[in-house]
């Protein structure tokens, strides 16, 4: 291969999988996959699209090679080709921080009960764990498949009903899926009504993984 042939099929790589990234609702579901595997029917119903709209999103991020998919029974399941994709996707969010930290500021002002939450960064984590409850605030099938070692769960849509499972003697920290998930914003804005001080980790389970924090899962393997 000539050496203009294989500039030319490497550059052709690079836009197919940046036009990978370059739809909204393709990162959407590179996040959802970020937490475990899923099914197209699960994919499609937590990021609110149709399944035929969902299976075209995939197909693409599949000829990109940003997603793999296997048979199992009568379901495909789809999850992340590698941590490079995590890592991608990690470089996308640095790279448009300052566009991010506007939206947050909008979001704050547009949901006063988002204001003025406390933040707890990775590496403070580590070093307090032993003082602190930590709650993964994510679906149960993502804990499952993998979560910060120690932490519990109660998904969002159930802490109504199990705040008595947390235990107030310890610091309170929630976390979820990263940074473009509001799950752990609004679970320490329902614990602060209810009395309960509360921290936010400000990275989700695949930044938590991918900087080589403790984590242990359900299924699978650790």
């Amino acid at each position: 291969m000539a050496i203009k042939e294989f500039k030319d099929c490497m550059f052709e790589q690079l836009a197919k999988v940046g036009k990978a990234f370059g739809n909204p609702n393709r990162i959407e579901l590179l996040e959802l996959l970020a937490q475990g595997e899923k099914t197209v029917d699960v994919l499609a119903t937590m990021a609110g699209m149709s399944v035929a709209n969902t299976s075209q999103h995939l197909q693409l991020l599949r000829n990109s090679g940003l997603v793999v998919s296997v048979k199992k029974g009568q379901f495909v399941h789809y999850s992340l080709s590698g941590d490079a994709v995590v890592d991608i996707l990690l470089k996308l969010r640095d790279l448009t921080a300052w566009q991010i930290e506007n939206l947050e500021n909008t979001l704050a002002q547009q949901n006063p009960e988002l204001k003025d939450q406390s933040i707890i960064k990775a590496k403070e984590l580590e070093s307090i764990s032993a003082n602190v409850l930590v709650v993964d605030v994510r679906p149960e099938d993502e804990f499952a498949a993998g979560h910060i070692k120690g932490a519990i769960n109660i998904p969002f849509a159930e802490l109504d009903d199990r705040i008595s499972e947390i235990n107030t003697d310890k610091s309170i920290v929630a976390y979820c899926r990263g940074a473009y998930c509001l799950l752990s914003r609004q679970a320490v804005a329902k614990l602060k009504k209810r009395g309960i001080d509360a921290k936010r980790l400000k990275v989700g389970f695949p930044e938590w993984k991918q900087s080589g924090g403790q984590t242990k899962a359900l299924v699978g393997n650790d």
